[in-house]
């Protein structure tokens, strides 16, 4: 990561603190109120091959005894109506400005990968991950969408590991690469500007 793009998610991550702080902590209380504890789900992703860190998210879900894996169908009837409205949202997601602020995430990259997808394609990712991993990226915007489809599709884990092994990790990964290589703070500001846009259409469009 360039100074260049440190020092800009952080002027970015303290700046949206500061505007978020009041609001996030009502969300917390009303989370507390209706879905009650624990109100935050952390769980290991990567950063780089042999670099794991605490990703840090709101709750979405029902807590299980046993989790692991990405999520696809057969993980649907676990997502909470308040969690569905957050993932639209990308409200889920504010805690990661924490993972920001602490160098482990920057707001634009590749999302951060499961352990399991890293170690099983180490050259992959040894790439791809040559880029701090982000809120949002390249594959986030033009893959997400489509992946969550097919995803939600499988009807176990064993099918979802192989639907996202087989056709989300090397499509995502070809757009991370086209990321790496041209990114810049401009390229970051549209990809931003792009984020904002969709979620405020998303939650314009559903109301």
């Amino acid at each position: 990561m360039t100074l260049s793009k440190r020092l800009f998610d952080l002027a970015l991550a303290l700046l949206l603190v500061a505007v978020l702080a009041l609001p996030f902590a009502v969300l917390l209380l009303v989370l507390l109120v209706v879905e009650g504890r624990p109100l935050f789900y952390v769980a290991e992703r990567m950063r780089a091959p042999g670099q794991p860190f605490r990703l840090w998210k709101l709750r979405t879900m029902r807590v299980v005894a046993a989790d692991s894996g990405v999520s696809g169908g057969d993980k649907s009837d676990r997502v909470t109506r308040i969690g569905r409205i957050l993932r639209r949202a990308r409200l889920d997601e504010i805690p990661q400005l924490w993972n920001v602020l602490k160098g482990d995430m920057s707001f634009v990259g590749p999302r951060p990968p499961l352990r399991l997808y890293v170690e099983r394609f180490p050259a992959l990712y040894a790439e791809v991950l040559k880029s701090r991993p982000g809120i949002t990226g390249l594959a986030s915007l033009h893959f997400h969408a489509h992946e969550e489809r097919m995803l939600a599709r499988c009807r176990d884990a064993a099918e979802t590991d192989a639907v996202y092994s087989r056709r989300c990790v090397p499509r995502k990964a070809k757009m991370d690469l086209i990321y790496n290589k041209h990114q810049n703070i401009c390229f970051d500001l549209r990809l931003i500007a792009d984020t904002a846009g969709r979620v405020l259409f998303k939650r314009l469009f559903r109301m």
